[in-house]
C-alpha cells in the first residue's frame, strides 16, 4: 500500500490583515456583546492591579509604625515635623514624596529605625505609656518608642495602642474580600459572553462552510481529499474560535496591564523600575527565539497530523480490503512510520515550551531578587517603604505573565491565520452555476446530445462528438467496454461536469439555462454503489421531509422491498454508517424504493441491478416497467438481458458512438454490441460481472 500525504501546510504570514478583516466579518454580528467582554477584561485587569496595593496600604499603613526620624539642618517642608532637637525631627514618611525621601536617603539623614508617636490627648495611649515609662521617649506633644520596646509590652497594651492599626487591617480584608467578589462576578459574565460570543461565531463560520460546500461543483470533490474538507469545518473553525476567545481579547487584558504595571512601578520607584527593565532586552531576546522555534516546530506538528489523519481515514475506509488481503502487518508497519514522526513533532513543539516557560520563571526569580537586592536596603534606610517592596515584587511577578502569554499566543495567532487562510481559500472556490431560476412547466424529460465533447483533464477526451436521443417515455440503454465513457454520460446529464464542446439539451432548452436544483428534481439515479445516510429507513427513502410517509412505504412494495416490514422495528429500523448493516442487495433495493418515492420524469439507472441477484432481479423486473412506464430512462448495464426491451441501445466504444438501435437491429449488424452480447453469453458466470466507468 502506498502512504498518501495529504500535508495540511501553512502558508502565508504570521498576521495578515486582510484575513483578520475577514475573519473579524464573522464577529461583527456580536461586536457589542466582544466589546462588553473587552469592556469587562480591563476591568478585571484594573482590580489586578489594585489588588497589591491592598497589601502596600496594609503594611505601610497598619503593620508598620507610622513614624521616622530625620535629620536636618532645617525643619523639613513635609511629613508633619515635631521637633526633637539637635537638628532631629520626627516625621511621617508616608507623607514624603518619593523624591524627598530618596534625597534624605542619599544624604544619610533617615534613620533607620521606625518609632510609634502617641499624642497626648488619647487617654488610653497615655495610660499604657505611663505604666511603662522605661520603653518610651518623651518628646514634644506625646512618646517615641522602638519596635523592639513595643513588642515587650503586653498583648492588651499593645493592642490599646495599635487598636486603630488593627480595625485598619480588618476594614482591608473586608475591602479586599469584596473586591474578589466582584471580581468573580466579573469575571464569570466575562467568560460566560465569550465563549457564548466566541461558539456563536464557530456556529456561522461552519453553517458558512458547509452550506458553501453543498453548491461547490463536483470536480472539486474529485481533487479535494474528504479529511481536509471536515478540517476546514472542524479543527480550523475551532483555532479562529481560540484566537477570539484566548488570544484577541486577552491582547487587551495584556496590553493594559503591562502598561499599567509600568506606570505603577515607576511610581514606586523609577530607579527600580529602570534595572527590572534592564532584563527586557533578554526577554525579547528569548520571546524572538521561542517564536521562531515554536513556529517551526508548530508547522511540523500540523504537516504530521495531517498525515496521521489522511492516513488513518484511507485505512479504516479501506479496512475490509486490508483485511481481506491479509495486509494488516504492511499497514501497520506504514502507521508505525507516520506515528513516529508525529510523536518527534510532539516532542519537538514540547521540549520548546519546557525550555520557554522555565526560562521566563528564572528571569521573574532573576528580577524579583533585583528588586530584593536593591529595594531591602532601601527599605532598612528608610528611603522606601516595606509595602512599596512588598508590592513591587508583586508587580514584577505580575509583568511577566503577559510577556508569556504574548510570546505564546503567537502559536494562536499563527494557528488562526493559517486556519483562516484554509477556510477562506476554501469559501472563495467558486460555487456550482446553478443556471437559470424560473419554474419547471410542462416538463417531458426529452433528453439530447448534440456533438459533446468531455475531458476531465484538458486533451484526455472521454466522450469525442458524441449524439444521441431519448425522447420522453422511452426506455435509452448505453452499453460498451470498460471506459467507454458510460457513466460520464450520466454525470454530464445531472449537470456534475461542464462540457467543453457541444450541447446538451431537455426538452429542448440546454441544461445550462435551467436552475440546477429544479433540474436535478426532475431526475432520480439509481448506482451500483449505493449510499445510504445515517439514520432510520424510512429517512433514506424519503430523504425530503415532504415526501409523506405512506408514500415511501408504498414506494418500498412497490419495488419488493418488504425485508423492511421483517425488521423489529420496522422502517424505524436503525441504519448505520453507509449502510453496513444491511447487505449490498437491501441497500439497491432501498435505492430502488428512494427513486419512486421521488416520482422523476427522468430515471437513470447505472448498473442498478449489478448487485443484486437473478431472483431478486427477477422479482423486481415488472416492478422496473411500472417504474420506467411514462418516463425516460436512462439504464447503464453490462448484463445485456436486462435490456433486451429497450427502445434504443447505444453502443460506446473509446467515448465514441459506434452503434445504435434495438437489440435485434444490433445482433443483425453483427457489430460491436453483437460481439458482446456473444461474449457475455458464451460464459455465463460474466452475466453477474459489473464494473463502472
Amino acid at each position: 500500500m502506498t502512504t498518501p500525504l495529504f500535508d495540511d501546510e501553512i502558508v502565508g504570514k504570521a498576521f495578515d490583515a486582510r484575513l483578520m478583516r475577514r475573519m473579524l466579518r464573522f464577529l461583527k454580528p456580536y461586536r457589542a456583546l466582544f466589546a462588553v467582554c473587552v469592556a469587562l477584561t480591563v476591568v478585571l485587569a484594573g482590580i489586578e492591579l489594585a489588588i497589591p496595593y491592598f497589601s502596600k496600604t496594609a503594611i505601610d499603613r497598619d503593620m508598620t509604625l507610622p513614624y521616622a526620624i530625620v535629620t536636618l539642618d532645617a525643619a523639613p517642608a513635609t511629613g508633619d515635623p515635631i521637633a526633637l532637637g539637635e537638628g532631629r525631627y520626627l516625621v511621617s514618611p508616608a507623607n514624603v514624596p518619593t523624591d524627598v525621601r530618596a534625597e534624605w536617603e542619599r544624604k544619610g539623614a533617615l534613620a533607620s529605625e521606625r518609632y510609634a508617636f502617641e499624642p497626648e490627648d488619647d487617654r488610653a495611649a497615655a495610660a499604657v505609656v505611663a505604666r511603662h515609662p522605661d520603653a518610651f521617649t518623651p518628646v514634644p506633644g506625646g512618646a517615641i518608642a522602638t519596635q523592639y520596646d513595643l513588642a515587650s509590652l503586653p498583648a492588651r497594651d499593645l493592642e490599646t495602642l495599635r487598636g486603630g492599626a488593627l480595625t485598619g487591617i480588618v476594614r482591608l480584608a473586608v475591602l479586599y474580600a469584596f473586591i474578589l467578589l466582584v471580581r468573580f462576578v466579573f469575571a464569570l459574565f466575562q467568560v460566560y459572553l465569550l465563549q457564548y460570543t466566541g461558539q456563536r461565531v464557530m456556529y456561522d463560520m461552519r453553517r458558512e462552510i458547509f452550506r458553501h460546500v453543498l453548491r461547490l461543483p463536483l470536480p472539486f470533490f474529485d481533487r479535494t481529499p474528504v479529511g481536509r474538507l471536515v478540517t476546514r469545518a472542524t479543527n480550523d473553525v475551532a483555532a479562529i474560535n481560540e484566537m477570539f476567545t484566548s488570544m484577541l481579547v486577552n491582547l487587551f487584558r495584556d496590553a493594559f496591564l503591562v502598561v499599567g504595571i509600568l506606570v505603577v512601578i515607576f511610581q514606586l520607584e523609577w530607579r527600580l523600575a529602570l534595572i527590572v527593565l534592564a532584563l527586557f532586552p533578554i526577554i525579547v531576546l528569548a520571546a524572538w527565539q521561542f517564536r521562531n522555534r515554536a513556529r517551526s516546530a508548530y508547522r511540523e506538528v500540523r504537516k504530521q497530523l495531517a498525515r496521521l489523519n489522511a492516513y488513518l481515514q484511507e485505512s479504516i475506509s479501506g479496512m475490509r480490503i486490508i483485511q481481506v488481503f491479509v495486509q494488516e502487518a504492511q499497514a501497520n508497519r506504514s502507521f508505525l512510520g507516520i506515528n513516529t514522526a508525529k510523536y518527534d513533532a510532539d516532542m519537538r513543539q514540547v521540549i520548546t515550551f519546557a525550555v520557554f516557560r522555565p526560562l521566563m520563571s528564572l528571569l521573574s526569580s532573576l528580577a524579583i531578587a533585583i528588586v530584593i537586592w536593591y529595594g531591602g536596603p532601601s527599605v532598612i534606610r528608610g528611603g522606601l517603604s516595606l509595602g512599596a517592596l512588598t508590592a513591587f515584587v508583586q508587580y514584577v511577578r505580575m509583568l511577566f505573565e503577559p510577556v508569556i502569554n504574548l510570546s505564546e499566543g503567537y502559536n494562536v495567532l499563527q494557528a488562526a491565520m493559517a486556519s483562516s487562510e484554509r477556510i477562506f481559500r476554501l469559501l472563495d472556490e467558486p460555487e456550482e452555476d446553478r443556471g437559470g431560476g424560473g419554474t419547471i412547466e410542462g416538463f417531458q424529460g426529452r433528453i439530447e446530445f448534440r456533438n459533446v465533447w468531455f475531458a476531465y483533464s484538458e486533451g484526455d477526451w472521454i466522450l469525442k462528438d458524441v449524439s444521441f436521443t431519448a425522447n420522453p417515455g422511452e426506455r435509452v440503454a448505453i452499453v460498451g467496454p470498460t471506459g467507454a465513457g458510460k457513466t460520464t454520460i450520466i454525470r454530464i446529464l445531472l449537470r456534475m461536469y461542464p462540457i467543453q464542446k457541444g450541447e446538451v439539451l431537455v426538452d429542448g432548452r440546454p441544461i445550462e439555462t435551467y436552475d440546477i436544483g429544479l433540474l436535478r428534481s426532475q431526475m432520480a439515479v439509481v448506482l451500483q454503489d449505493v449510499f445510504l445516510f445515517a439514520g432510520d429507513v424510512m429517512d433514506n427513502i424519503r430523504l425530503r421531509s415532504d415526501i409523506p410517509e405512506e408514500k415511501a412505504i408504498e414506494a418500498a412494495r412497490f419495488v419488493s422491498a418488504d425485508f423492511v416490514e421483517a425488521f423489529p422495528d420496522g422502517y424505524a429500523t436503525e441504519v448505520k454508517e453507509r449502510g453496513a448493516t444491511l447487505s449490498v442487495g437491501e441497500r439497491q433495493l432501498l435505492s430502488f424504493a428512494r427513486a419512486v418515492a421521488f416520482d422523476p420524469r427522468i430515471l437513470v439507472l447505472d448498473e442498478a441491478t449489478a448487485s443484486i441477484d437473478s431472483h431478486t432481479e427477477s422479482l423486481i423486473q415488472s416492478s422496473l416497467h411500472k417504474i420506467m412506464e411514462g418516463r425516460t430512462s436512462i439504464v447503464i448495464a453490462h448484463r445485456l438481458s436486462t435490456i433486451r426491451e429497450s427502445n434504443k441501445i447505444i453502443v460506446l466504444h473509446h467515448g465514441s458512438v459506434v452503434e445504435e438501435g434495438t437489440h435485434k437491429e444490433l445482433l443483425a449488424a453483427g457489430g460491436l454490441y453483437a460481439a458482446l452480447y456473444e461474449l457475455q453469453f458464451a460464459d455465463p458466470g460474466s452475466g453477474d460481472s459489473a464494473s463502472n466507468d
